[in-house]
Formats: structure tokens, sequence, C-alpha cells
């Protein structure tokens, strides 16, 4: 059985948290409808605030801490090729990839920004542990679209992309890819009839929330069939179930409990090594409605020159 390391430096690399506060990823037609309470241009960076709001409440991280580059501007925003914003993202995803290479970690904790921040160090750690790596995706959408897909949004394209599949551009850039059979989709329940077949052509598995609220069980059956001793978790925080609290950019009804989420990534813990995790999609809205209310405010901002 693996065990966890004891400090933030392991035998074989560092332990590394990194920000990704990447909001580019998140469609623009998703953004409108689903935080149309906010000016477009506020909304459309929501992700960003929940990356450092994420940094302010977790417990200080004793390793290596590094922020992904990541652009506040309207640069390079345009669909080009079926992705939005697919030329600043190869520059971010570059800049990701360069960043994390700098300090070649044995485990990788980062805290986003929206779904695609994990491409860079899932891929990353893909090369260092092959085919001994399995990814387990937790969220309430699959992420297998393609730049052939409808929605054009690349968070959209996560999983696709670490299984080798989209834009060949973004695809080159990436140190290593997973195959699609150590790939599991947890709380699945919502999707887009375009693209799901993507799921069951590439062979990926998948959870439904209905099949982990009584236990664990069937996941790390699965798991011990791919023989990996190594895991990957990303967590999108929209697959916590908007009735009980609304976490991400949309509410996305009955899917896995808090508790629910906890004691599948507690089970997890106990049972593999795990040497990524990935905090995605938190959407901070109380924050941002405060931020707005601050705006003006005497003393906060910068004096005019």
């Amino acid at each position: 059985m693996p065990t966890q390391p004891a400090d933030s430096t392991d035998a074989d690399g560092p332990r590394l948290r990194l920000l990704c506060p990447q909001w580019q990823g998140a469609g623009t037609s998703s953004v409108r409808e689903l935080a149309a309470e906010f000016p477009f241009d506020i909304a459309r960076r929501g992700y960003s605030v929940g990356s450092a709001v994420l940094d302010a409440i977790l417990p200080p991280h004793e390793g290596p801490t590094t922020t992904a580059p990541v652009s506040l501007g309207d640069e390079g925003l345009d669909l080009v090729d079926g992705v939005e914003a697919k030329t600043v993202l190869l520059d971010q995803l570059a800049g990701a990839l360069r960043m994390i290479e700098q300090h070649d970690p044995a485990r990788i904790a980062t805290l986003g920004g929206e779904c695609a921040v994990s491409v860079a160090p899932f891929a990353t750690l893909a090369r260092r542990y092959g085919d001994d790596l399995a990814i387990l995706w937790i969220d309430s959408h699959p992420d297998i679209g393609t730049p052939a897909s409808a929605y054009p949004g690349w968070h959209a394209m996560a999983v696709a992309a670490l299984t080798g599949h989209g834009d060949p551009d973004l695809i080159r850039l990436l140190p290593a890819t997973v195959s699609p059979g150590r790939v599991a989709l947890v709380g699945l329940h919502e999707w887009t009839d375009d693209d799901i077949g993507n799921v069951a052509d590439w062979g990926i598995h998948t959870f439904a929330p209905d099949d982990l609220r009584a236990s664990t069980r069937p996941l790390l059956d699965w798991l011990a069939t791919t023989g990996c001793t190594r895991v990957a978790i990303h967590f999108d925080v929209d697959t916590v179930d908007s009735n009980e609290n609304v976490l991400g950019l949309g509410a996305v009804p009955n899917g896995l409990t808090g508790q629910q989420v906890r004691r599948v990534v507690a089970d997890l813990t106990a049972a593999t090594d795990v040497v990524a995790l990935t905090i995605a999609e938190f959407f901070p809205r109380q924050v941002m409605h405060l931020q707005q209310l601050l705006t003006g405010f005497p003393l906060l901002s910068p004096p005019d020159r």
C-alpha cells in the first residue's frame, strides 16, 4: 500500500502548489447565461477571483508555490479553430508547463481557475509516472469536447486533451497524455448530446452520482483493474449538489453531496498514492458582489495622477 509523504518534499521531488487563475477557457455563452447578475467583464474573470480565494482560505503550503502566468486583459480571446481564446490559451499552457518544470515536482496541488487548469500539471505527471497514473475526474460534466463540438470553451475539452484528443496545437505542447482506459469520470450526470459519444468511443469509464452514494467501492474496484498505484484527482466544485450549495458558475442539481465527495476523496487517499489534486471552477459570487460594492471607495484605489 502506498504511503503519503510526511512533509513538503518527497524522495523523488518536491510537492508543488500551483496557483492557476485561468478564466479564458470558460466559454462566453455560458458566462453570459449563468452569471448574468454581473457585468460581463467582471463575470468572465470570476474564476481568477476563485483561485485567489482558495489560496487565502486553505492551509499554508510549506513547499514551493508558483503562479501560472495568466493575462487579465482582453487579448487573444477570439474563436480560432473551434477553440475560444485559443491564442492566449496556447501561451498560458506553455507558461504553466514552464513554471512546473522549473520545480520538477513529484506532487502538484492546483488551485484554479476553470477546469483546463488541470491539463498542464496532469500531463507533466503523466510523463513522470507513465502507465502507473490514473486520472479521476470528479465533475458533473465530462469535459470531453473537441473543436468540432458546438460549445467552444477549452474548459469543456480538458479531459479530451489529456487523453490526446482535440486541437493539435494545444495537444502538441503536452509532455504526455493518458490512455482513456485509465480515466474515470466521477459524478457525471450532465452533458450535451453532440459530444457525449466520445466517452464510449474512447473507452473512458463513468460513475454517476447514484453509483457512489452508498460506497466508494465501485470506483476502487475499477481503479484496481487499471493496475495504477498513483492517481491524479480533479475536483470541479459543481459536482456538489446545487440543492445543497452552489459553488460553481452554474447550479447543477442532484450531484454528489459534499459529504459524499469528502468520503470518496478520503477513500481514494487511503487506498492510493494521490500525486495530484486540482480544485477547479469555484465561482465566488458573494466575494465578487463585495468587490463590486467596494469599487470606487476612497483609499482603496491608486490616487489619480
